[in-house]
């Protein structure tokens, strides 16, 4: 009995020790190897059909490009973080290998201080990063490279991990093209950025970086400055881009009229409320100014935009931390895939934007021009005004009534265009007279002669860098925390560059907002209205009284009330007292249902599948147990 025991339990440690071994083993294989499963819903982790576009362009070319892939190896060189980058780095260059058939070779180098091999990492652009513990150098970059194009991506970061598989297949595009394409940018706004000079430095204004939109775009194209009061458009600009054209003058408007009835596309990112234009701003640091528009064209193309107020939505609106702790802010639109247009590849893999303060579009598009709506209000919204808006958001929302329309955010128009300008060039000073423009000197086009696409949004803050990314100034990394910064490089692609990295960047925007939650909102937001709008109207009409009172006094009553008075005014401030408390409470029962909606997703999201695999493994504890009492 004893020995029966004794040999049991030797098998069982055996069976055990064995298990272990092939546990061991197993892990060891698969994790030398690439295999990888991927179950997310949107594919994050496989190569996008863009990227896959751009490998099969290089398999069927007569010649290899190589990936120099600089990573420091040896005597721990790299940050813990970085080293798991790393290896997901070299992960995703064999898979870009496989997909291109082998025609993508990659080289994997380890730059040793004072080596051949760092001297070659920065000929080919790659620079070193410093550790923030010790101050040692190390390297983790790469060069791309097709005779005679190379281009250079000085320093990965896992920052930047979101953008990987984008930032590569960019690399590999712009070597196989030979000439960038032109984009001008016309703006009063300075998104190229304003140098610093020392004079301005005494009195404390300092230069500004680039915004990260236009700095992404010099990578791919050759990016150029138009004037605000430009007569013609240099024919070399493919792609035009306007952004909040304030005080814009019709001469300028009629060379963005020729431009595109010679061909060229346009994009053109009006405003009811520019946040970036701090030019003229109020004592409060408010921006007081009106919109922008193009109101020749606009009207010329059968539509109008609302410059004169905002669009608030309570479907879309997010309570928002401006300093004085969270508020309200109806007008700041965050859009969900309800929002975007379905299907349209300029929205793949997108469904998360920010539109601060964004006004709309209306009418009916002219005869020959087809409309469509790429973002959209939902039909809890309302137009109201942009001063307003931004100072009192409480008060908008709780005022605001739905209109039931889904108000036109951003359009695409296609078709052929004519002109808006019939009788010809707008007359006015002509400066340039002597000189010609090459606009100038060809005849007026007045209508197109092939079909164009002209995309219209109505705002312009959604690129600016404060409502896209987070910008860290140290390392110069910048990080999207929406969709905003691939919207904007999708449009410039979709109409100028290689559109296959339009599907590359999508990925790395891809977040899952809570729209279910977001709906009930706006749902307990309609059941409180009624009741924080009768409490709100009860305490201003208790202020009015008591200021109608309080004005009725006489030059000797400055300090006195009749007994009558004072007795009206103290059972006024009563009632306005417990207006406001009534107040207080609606809208915290409000904040409550709202949070606790918000805490219930979230723990039906942390424990449901935990809770799922509890109960189906006691399931199948009890069924096993039943099976073996019944032998």
């Amino acid at each position: 009995m004893k020995e029966n025991k004794f040999r049991s339990f030797l098998y069982s440690a055996a069976g055990v020790v064995l298990v272990l071994i092939v546990v061991v083993a197993l892990n060891f294989v698969l994790g030398r190897s690439r295999l990888r499963l991927d179950l997310t819903e949107a594919r994050l982790h496989t190569l996008s059909p863009g990227t896959r576009q751009i490998l099969a362009r290089i398999a069927k070319g007569d010649s290899d490009v190589t990936v120099n892939f600089y990573v420091s190896q040896k005597g721990n060189r790299l940050p813990p973080m970085e080293e798991a980058f790393a290896r997901q780095v070299e992960d995703l260059l064999a898979e870009f290998s496989a997909g291109s058939g082998g025609h993508l070779r990659v080289k994997k180098l380890d730059p040793q201080p004072d080596s051949e091999v760092e001297d070659a990492a920065k000929l080919d652009g790659v620079e070193p990063q410093m550790m923030q513990q010790t101050g040692e150098p190390y390297y983790l970059g790469l060069s791309v490279i097709l005779d005679p194009q190379k281009v250079s991506i000085p320093s990965l970061s896992a920052q930047r991990d979101k953008l990987l598989e984008y930032d590569l297949a960019r690399a590999i595009s712009q070597v196989t093209q030979t000439t960038k394409p032109v984009v001008g940018i016309m703006s009063p706004l300075p998104l190229m950025g304003t140098p610093s000079n020392p004079f301005m430095a005494r009195m404390g204004q300092q230069g500004s970086e680039p915004w990260v939109f236009v700095s992404e775009l010099k990578r791919d194209f050759d990016v150029q400055t138009v004037a605000m009061d430009s007569e013609s458009i240099d024919p070399k600009v493919q792609v035009l881009l306007v952004l909040h054209p304030k005080d814009i003058t019709e001469k300028a408007q009629y060379a963005i009229d020729q431009f595109v009835l010679r061909g060229g596309r346009l994009v053109a990112m009006l405003d009811s409320l520019c946040l970036a234009d701090n030019r003229q701003p109020n004592q409060m640091g408010f921006n007081m100014g009106g919109g922008s528009s193009l109101p020749r064209l606009l009207k010329s193309w059968g539509l109008e935009f609302t410059t004169n107020q905002v669009v608030a939505d309570a479907q879309y609106s997010r309570e928002i931390n401006f300093g004085r702790g969270p508020q309200a802010a109806p007008a700041f639109l965050f859009l969900n895939k309800d929002a975007i247009a379905k299907g349209d590849a300029l929205f793949e893999q997108t469904d998360d934007l920010l539109l601060p303060f964004g006004g709309a579009f209306t009418g009916k598009p002219a005869d020959g021009l087809r409309q469509e709506v790429l973002l959209s209000s939902s039909k809890d919204s309302q137009l109201v005004d942009p001063i307003t808006a931004q100072l009192n958001g409480p008060k908008v929302r709780d005022d605001l009534v739905p209109s039931n329309i889904q108000y036109a955010l951003a359009v695409r128009l296609t078709g052929k265009f004519k002109t808006a300008f019939p009788d010809g060039k707008p007359a006015g000073d002509d400066k340039k007279d002597g000189a010609k423009t090459n606009e100038v000197a060809q005849v007026q086009q007045k209508e197109g002669k092939t079909e164009n696409t002209v995309y219209l949004f109505g705002d312009s803050d959604f690129l600016y860098d404060p409502y896209c990314v987070r910008v860290d100034r140290m390392f110069h990394v910048a990080t999207p925390f929406n969709g905003n910064l691939s919207l904007g490089q999708n449009l410039v692609e979709q109409v100028a560059g290689d559109s296959s990295l339009i599907g590359a960047r999508s990925r790395a925007s891809v977040r899952r907002p809570f729209t279910v939650v977001q709906k009930k909102q706006a749902e307990a937001q309609k059941r409180f209205q009624a009741e924080i709008g009768r409490l709100q109207k009860d305490v201003e009409e208790a202020q009015t009284k008591i200021s109608e009172i309080q004005s009725k006094k006489e030059g000797n009553q400055k300090y006195i009330l009749s007994p009558e008075s004072k007795a009206a005014l103290d059972n006024l401030t009563k009632k306005q007292t417990e207006a406001n408390r009534n107040l207080r409470k609606v809208r915290k029962d409000l904040r409550q249902e709202v949070e606790s909606m918000e805490n219930t997703v979230k723990w039906i999201n942390i424990a449901a599948m935990p809770f799922l695999v509890t109960i189906t493994g006691i399931g199948l504890a009890v069924a096993r147990r039943q099976r073996t009492a019944a032998k």
